[in-house]
């Protein structure tokens, strides 16, 4: 049986929408989950092992506040953030039926969330940097896995000139264009030779069937592949 790991991004800006895009997502790969990918041979099963990454949202929002008031240091700043990617954790885990897990060790069957603070904290891989947010985390997560990645957030992908990019390379990133990703994820993605799905996670079956591997609306992000 084939295996596919796929690490999801979910945005803080989602959530709202964030526990249904889960539990849909637990129901279309839950535990133990067997699927046929859309087009196969039955004969070619997939496992699917799917880890959630939390953004921060209103969690790192609220630190981003104090830094602006306090003058947080740069190594404060960072860990309070990713604690915010701790609570947003909580939260989807609370609001859905996904498991949680700490480990990216090994990936489990079905959809988990992580909860990243403790292996960030052992491994400390990027820079302490407001540059440097939950995206390129997760795309660290994807590289550690060797997982396909995806980033569902709350548009359709990158906008340039009012209209959706499909596909961009990462050297393309000087341009003056609206960009929903943190300015540090093109060089990661680049220089690790990866790339990226920006999915709306507003309709979960876009990045159901961007697990897939199937064409929806959303900008494909190349770096060097």
């Amino acid at each position: 049986m084939k295996a596919m790991r796929v690490v999801i991004k979910v945005g803080g800006s989602l959530i709202s929408e964030a526990p249904e895009l889960i539990n849909r997502l637990v129901k279309e790969f839950g535990s133990g989950h067997s699927g046929t990918a859309p087009d196969k041979q039955v004969s070619e099963k997939i496992n699917y092992s799917i880890l959630v990454v939390p953004g921060g949202g209103v969690f790192a929002d609220a630190v981003r506040r104090a830094d602006g008031k306090f003058g947080l240091g740069d190594d404060a700043a960072h860990w309070m953030a990713v604690l915010g990617m701790e609570q947003y954790a909580c939260y989807l885990q609370d609001k859905s039926s996904a498991m949680g897990t700490d480990s990216i060790t090994e990936l489990p069957a079905g959809v988990s969330i992580l909860f990243p603070y403790r292996l960030l904290k052992a491994e400390d891989p990027l820079p302490h940097s407001w540059s440097v947010t939950s995206d390129t985390i997760a795309a660290w997560v994807a590289k550690q896995t060797g997982a396909l990645f995806i980033k569902a957030t709350d548009v359709d992908g990158i906008i340039r000139e009012g209209k959706l990019v499909r596909e961009i390379f990462t050297s393309d990133f000087s341009e003056n264009f609206e960009s929903c990703i943190d300015p540090f994820l093109p060089g990661f993605l680049q220089k690790n030779r990866m790339g990226c799905r920006i999915v709306n996670g507003k309709f979960p079956e876009r990045v159901i069937q961007a697990v897939y591997g199937k064409p929806v609306p959303c900008t494909a992000v190349k770096g060097n592949i």
